[in-house]
């Protein structure tokens, strides 16, 4: 049976966006500095379709998160077109026709939709009850394999809080952003254990197994 896990690039200062977040800045102010690390990377660079680029002490990481992923969950923010009803021209995503995922992805909002299939094996499923119903359905869609949390905040806290993840990889940054969103605000009595941790440039991996389990969603 499949893991149920997240990975989130993280500030010194605990933030995983920064202030004042928005359609045209996702990350908030100084965001993106959280992800210039892998920007480079060939392996970052192949998901997006795209060629070259560079091999270095965090490939190996950055594979072990892309792998034997059969479904994604992830938050109305995450996905993005602001709140509200959806109108008559939706939002298609961030990543345009052919999104990194590759596999089923399940949208927690509050407005339904119907599927929107997209290039690569990408289709986005809306879910209207909850993330519980979300994990639910990822898990079955990806018949064994693992399932990928891709955020945003609330909802990484909410799988937290409920203790349905296994594990999960901080890619700690050397940058303060003093303000923003934090990662484990109002998250309490998690138990971890290390599993690994990696040096590469600009960035300091962590891999964490939770070890202390909640009640489901």
């Amino acid at each position: 049976m499949g893991t149920t896990r997240f990975q989130i690039a993280v500030s010194l200062d605990g933030y995983m966006a920064g202030p004042h977040q928005s359609e045209k800045e996702p990350l908030g102010a100084g965001g993106v500095r959280l992800h210039q690390w892998a920007f480079p990377l060939k392996a970052w660079r192949r998901a997006q379709g795209l060629t070259g680029g560079a091999v270095n002490a965090s490939t190996p990481v950055v594979e072990e998160v892309q792998a034997s992923v059969g479904a994604v969950v992830m938050g109305r923010n995450m996905f993005g077109g602001g709140p509200g009803p959806w109108g008559e021209d939706p939002w298609r995503g961030w990543w345009g026709e052919n999104p990194p995922f590759h596999a089923p992805v399940f949208v927690v909002t509050h407005h339904p939709r119907g599927p929107l299939e997209l290039e690569g094996g990408t289709t986005f499923h809306f879910v209207t009850d909850g993330v519980g119903s979300a994990l639910e359905q990822a898990k079955r869609a990806a018949d064994g394999m693992d399932v990928l949390i891709a955020g945003g905040a609330d909802i990484l806290r909410q799988c937290l809080t409920a203790g349905v993840v296994d594990e999960f990889y901080l890619h700690i940054v050397p940058v303060l952003l003093g303000a923003g969103e934090r990662l484990f605000e109002d998250v309490k009595e998690l138990e971890l254990e290390q599993v690994r941790a990696v040096a590469a440039p600009n960035v300091t991996h962590i891999k964490y197994r939770v070890a202390s389990q909640r009640p489901a969603l």
